[in-house]
């Protein structure tokens, strides 16, 4: 579970700044299941290039709650989470003092998406937020407002999850309990998978994938797991320590993910095929393959050009496909072994997508 957040401060001196405005998306990694987002009297004057910049003056937070009437929530919100936030350091460093004024230790694990996006989409010319978000074409309202800042974080990270292919961030945020009832434990796993097609991992207890599956279906894929008597089966029940899973919608990047995900884990549990695939060209040399989404505002996009299969991801407005270089940004691009650019020439044969673009 994640907490994606974003706060305005006062400004003013290094550890002195007063928490102006907070808001917090508690984020599963699929949905947000909860929301705060307030203003915050500081009980301090804001500099006034801050009031400038954000909009927030000292007459809108006269009747705010002061922090400590917010505290409670911010702890109930962010219990079990991993705090992320573009440039996490100082988001954390005010919030923890803030908590340390009240005399409470607020301790929270951090991610930060600057540099996360370094990791994932390097050589960027600049990784502020509202760059980023021209760059990936990622809608924004409200910059420097925390709730408009929070969302248009999470839609980043939502983007570097999907491009996350070692599964580094979802590691960082396992947790493992000491509890001997796996048939307790499966229940609670099968409860949480949706009915819609992906893949999922399993992890043994020193985080590494040792199982990679897929299935039009999550939640029937998983049980199948659970229920197959093979010893195989029996096997990596006895060495899972967690599960988590990712939505594709489209069952042609759920194909293409799966192929290259294997490739690149190597799980000791799948068996890698690695024969010689003689090459052959797609029915276009440019095309972008638009397909369903994870969502109903979503479409997923497959990038094929100069008879390469360039990358995959996921958008939600018709602009971010009709600008090549936000689409490029977008999807997770990496050099394809032959074998999955022939999954996409078979999948083309036989199914079709919503709605095919070529282009010179």
């Amino acid at each position: 579970m994640y907490a994606i957040l974003d706060i305005e401060t006062t400004g003013g001196k290094y550890n002195e700044e007063g928490l102006t405005e907070i808001a917090i998306y508690r984020f599963d990694g699929h949905e947000i299941r909860d929301k705060v987002s307030t203003l915050v009297n500081p009980e301090k004057p804001i500099q006034p290039f801050v009031q400038q910049l954000t909009g927030i003056n000292e007459g809108m937070l006269r009747n705010a709650p002061k922090f400590h009437e917010v505290a409670k929530r911010i702890i109930e919100i962010t219990k079990d989470c991993v705090l992320v936030a573009h440039n996490a350091s100082f988001d954390f460093r005010v919030i923890h003092n803030e908590f340390k004024e009240l005399g409470y230790d607020f301790d929270r694990p951090t991610l930060c998406t600057v540099e996360l996006t370094k990791t994932l989409i390097p050589d960027l010319e600049s990784y502020s937020l509202g760059k980023l978000c021209r760059k990936l074409g990622i809608p924004v309202s409200d910059r420097h407002r925390a709730e408009g800042d929070a969302l248009a974080t999470l839609k980043l990270f939502k983007i570097l999850l999907q491009k996350d292919e070692e599964k580094e961030i979802v590691k960082k945020t396992i947790r493992f309990d000491n509890s001997r009832d796996l048939s307790s434990k499966y229940l609670t796993i099968l409860e949480n998978l949706p009915n819609t097609a992906g893949l999922y991992f399993i992890f043994n207890y020193r985080k590494e994938i040792i199982y990679i599956n897929k299935g039009d279906n999550l939640k029937k894929a998983v049980n199948k797991l659970f229920l197959t008597s093979t010893h195989k089966a029996g096997k990596i029940r006895k060495e899972m320590k967690s599960l988590s899973f990712e939505e594709t919608g489209s069952n042609l990047i759920k194909e293409i993910k799966y192929a290259e995900l294997i490739y690149s884990n190597r799980p000791r549990y799948n068996t890698l095929k690695l024969s010689r695939i003689e090459r052959s060209n797609f029915s276009n040399p440019n095309m972008i393959l638009i397909d369903s989404g994870r969502n109903q505002e979503e479409n997923s996009v497959v990038l094929i050009e100069k008879n390469e299969l360039i990358g995959y991801g996921y958008v939600d407005l018709n602009y971010q496909i009709n600008n090549i270089e936000i689409l490029r940004s977008l999807i997770s691009k990496k050099k394809f072994t032959d074998g999955t650019e022939k999954i996409v020439q078979e999948y083309l044969k036989k199914e079709k997508v919503k709605k095919i673009i070529r282009f010179n």
